[in-house]
């Protein structure tokens, strides 16, 4: 493939808005498991769980 005279990407989107991938409320479910997973696995993936959990928490808005 030569990238020196490639074409530039082009398409069509469609005019429908686009769901979120998760709703709020899925969302703030999320947090509460990883929450869980933090507490229940200190030694293994507990810490990076929490570490999620926190920022997703920050991204969501406030209820």
């Amino acid at each position: 493939m030569d990238h020196d005279t490639a074409e530039p990407v082009t398409g069509t989107y469609p005019n429908e808005p686009r769901l979120a991938l998760l709703t709020t409320a899925e969302a703030r479910v999320a947090v509460e498991l990883l929450r869980l997973l933090e507490r229940l696995d200190s030694g293994g993936r507990g810490p990076a769980a929490g570490q999620l959990a926190a920022d997703l928490a920050r991204r969501l808005p406030a209820p």
